[in-house]
């Protein structure tokens, strides 16, 4: 449809600029210049430059938070990636049951965070919680979840796999049932079994469900706070303060809004490569199979 005048596809473009501009890039700059300064909410800003970043640097705390940050969304990424096709698959047939099934599975997306933390908090629990008991009448050792450094980010990523999964699952779903029946029959009277059936013809055509459900878990999973605040506000000694829940201290703790401005900064542009990075990857992938 070609426009009556120049003018129109901008006016169009309008509302949505402005709702960005207002609510996005507008606060955005707002950061980018408290992270110039020192400032504590009470008295003055006070212009140091730099020095925000070089102390997030020199204090170690930029490097542990952006390791911890990323071992977290690593798995949370990958297991519930892996997890949603696997449920996809295997539930993707006529009937009530599966229906029930996929229900049940997606239903814990709609569950809020809060809701999702103190339900595991009560599972996870060390000396009364269902885990726990269930492992010591296997005669194994249980572990205290929430309180061990060493697995503390682990147990809060299997929550955040629990809760995600469902998403991943049905967007699957609608992939797979955008993918033509007849090229599972081509492929049948080929002489293709179920797992060469899902190499050649169901993993190609799902790749652009992967991607959106890759990128948008990774936002998803730098983006956590509600958990890490209700089940371990960010301990035990640091082992889950991850991003977002890093900032938060900086800010209603410690009261340093610029080594949190530049700590947000940090974290927008790290952000946005990674996604450009994981993006870029899948188009080279899907590139590869088109030419093979």
């Amino acid at each position: 449809m070609k426009p009556r005048r120049p003018v129109h596809p901008f006016l169009f473009l309008a509302p949505t600029a402005l709702v960005l501009g207002l609510f996005f890039f507008w606060p955005l700059a707002i950061v980018l210049k408290n992270s110039f300064y020192r400032w504590d909410l009470l008295t003055p800003p006070e212009y140091v430059g730099l020095s925000n970043y070089a102390l997030l640097l020199s204090s170690g705390e930029l490097s542990g938070t952006v390791l911890r940050t990323l071992s977290y969304s690593v798995v949370v990424v990958t297991v519930s990636l892996a997890l949603g096709l696997g449920l996809a698959v295997a539930l993707d047939r006529p009937g009530r049951l599966y229906a029930f099934v996929r229900g049940a599975v997606f239903s814990a997306y709609v569950v809020s965070w809060v809701a999702v933390a103190l339900l595991w908090m009560w599972i996870l629990d060390a000396d009364g919680g269902l885990l726990s008991t269930l492992l010591r009448k296997l005669g194994l050792p249980a572990l205290s979840w929430l309180g061990d450094p060493r697995v503390a980010l682990f147990a809060l990523a299997g929550v955040s796999i629990w809760k995600i999964t469902g998403y991943s699952m049905v967007i699957f779903l609608a992939g797979l049932q955008d993918i033509p029946r007849s090229l599972y029959e081509a492929a049948a009277l080929d002489g293709a079994g179920p797992l060469q059936r899902f190499r050649h013809v169901t993993w190609p055509m799902l790749r652009p469900s992967a991607a959106f459900v890759g990128t948008t878990s990774l936002i998803l999973s730098f983006q956590a706070f509600d958990v890490v605040r209700v089940m371990t506000q960010g301990g035990p000694v640091k082992s889950t303060t991850v991003f977002v829940y890093a900032i938060y201290e900086h800010v209603f703790v410690n009261l340093r809004v610029g080594r949190a401005s530049a700590l947000t900064v940090v974290f927008f542009v790290f952000l946005l490569l990674l996604t450009a990075l994981q993006l870029w990857a899948w188009r080279l992938g899907t590139a590869r199979t088109g030419r093979a």
